[in-house]
């Protein structure tokens, strides 16, 4: 456990995060709990100033941290990572095709999985500890490939710029291009697939389908490059949503389906001579926003059976990679995006300024004081005006007039208070 105070400076990645966020990142071992009992004591601070968890922080600031909190009540905290063979960091650093200090583009060969999972021992996640050093946060996946799909894959190396990324994926403004081999020719060279998809029943979350019904909707625009007669055709793909299997869900739902997939095209996705059984599907580009400003531009060539099987059907690789525009952004989210980073500036604006109104600005209140002489406030006032009688008698303070008095007797006799005569 620290028992020193400690300071960091704010760096880029962290720009615009809350505290709360910034402590989950950086101390994870330092709980929610803490930081909010910190904060509320003043503790934390902030180029000298008190913090809130909620508060957004900006590269540069000095964050002031207290002593203690190292060790949470369950004793958890970061994962201890991995020790690599010297096999598998050769293998991870074989599938780098760029990298800098945001992000590392991988070519992800086919038949290895992305994440673990049930019995799924060996994947790209786990051969991500030999890109960071000693000290370095744990680069971590911002996007998913199918196990059998080869191709461009990014990693984020900093916890920054994997939120940025992320958005962008989820955004839709990251261009995604893929290369096929399907079987068969479509109808329609250059075609938009429209077909809702929705996971089917009895598979366990592991198979696809259409699903007019209650899919969720999905969108895959294609175009065909070349055909090998009427047996096979070469396509480029451009997914405009991201559901799970989507271009195979699509491609097989339309009649073609793509080479090697039995999952999605049972044994009509198998193509008889020497055409290799393996899935024909590769992430062939990725164009996505870079942090510092500029653009990620990645092209991954083609693996081994992929290559193989192009050469052997007369296609030639130099036709592909034409240019495809991406969609219109709809103005609502154009004008949504713009709203954000206008909030996200006047909060950089105000943020260390103190919130102090003037003495002028404050509307004034009745003082509590004792009242001056001769000056009653207003209650004590309202309160005598009640205790007075009201003219013509009765109780002081009840409002009630006085009981009448019997009216004297008249001249000429009678009974008092009646007016008659004797």
């Amino acid at each position: 456990m620290s028992e020193i105070v400690r300071q960091f400076t704010v760096g880029t990645d962290d720009d615009g995060v809350r505290l709360d966020r910034w402590f989950k990142r950086h101390l994870p071992q330092v709980g929610f709990a803490t930081v909010s009992r910190w904060a509320r004591t003043g503790q934390i601070r902030l180029d000298g100033k008190r913090a809130a968890p909620e508060d957004r922080l900006s590269a540069g600031q000095v964050l002031r941290v207290p002593p203690g909190g190292n060790i949470t009540p369950s004793g958890a905290g970061p994962k201890p990572r991995r020790e690599l063979s010297d096999e598998e960091v050769a293998e991870a650093e074989a599938m780098v095709l760029e990298q800098d200090r945001a992000a590392i583009v991988l070519n992800k060969p086919p038949g290895l999985a992305t994440q673990g999972g049930s019995g799924t021992l060996r994947h790209v996640d786990g051969l991500l500890d030999a890109f960071c050093g000693e000290g370095d946060p744990r680069p971590r996946l911002v996007h998913r490939l199918d196990k059998d799909t080869s191709g461009v894959l990014l990693v984020a190396r900093t916890p920054g710029s994997a939120a940025f990324f992320s958005k962008r994926f989820s955004g839709r403004s990251a261009q995604k291009i893929y290369w096929a081999l399907v079987v068969g020719v479509p109808d329609i060279a250059n075609g938009l697939i429209e077909l809702p998809i929705a996971k089917q029943a009895g598979t366990g979350g592991e198979k696809m389908h259409v699903d007019e019904a209650g899919g969720q909707a999905a969108k895959t625009r294609y175009r065909m490059i070349e055909r090998a007669g009427n047996s096979a055709a070469w396509l480029e793909l451009y997914p405009l949503t991201g559901r799970t299997h989507q271009l195979r869900v699509h491609m097989a739902a339309i009649g073609h389906p793509i080479v090697g997939d039995g999952k999605y095209g049972g044994q009509g996705a198998f193509l008889t001579g020497s055409i290799s059984r393996k899935m024909h599907l590769h992430a062939r580009r990725l164009v996505i926003d870079h942090p510092g400003g500029d653009q990620i531009d990645v092209t991954a060539p083609l693996p081994e059976h992929f290559a193989g099987s192009m050469v052997q059907m007369g296609f030639d690789e130099t036709l592909g990679d034409v240019e495809i525009a991406p969609p219109s952004m709809p103005e609502r989210e154009v004008k949504k995006r713009a709203a954000k980073a206008h909030s996200k500036d006047l909060r950089k604006e105000r943020r260390g300024e103190r919130r102090k109104r003037g003495a002028s600005d404050k509307p004034e209140r009745p003082r509590l004081g004792k009242p001056a002489k001769g000056k009653p406030t207003a209650g004590k006032a309202a309160a005598r005006s009640k205790a007075e009688p009201k003219p013509g008698g009765g109780k002081p303070g009840t409002g009630k007039p006085a009981p009448r008095k019997p009216a004297a007797p008249r001249s000429g006799g009678g009974k008092p208070g009646t007016g008659s005569k004797r």
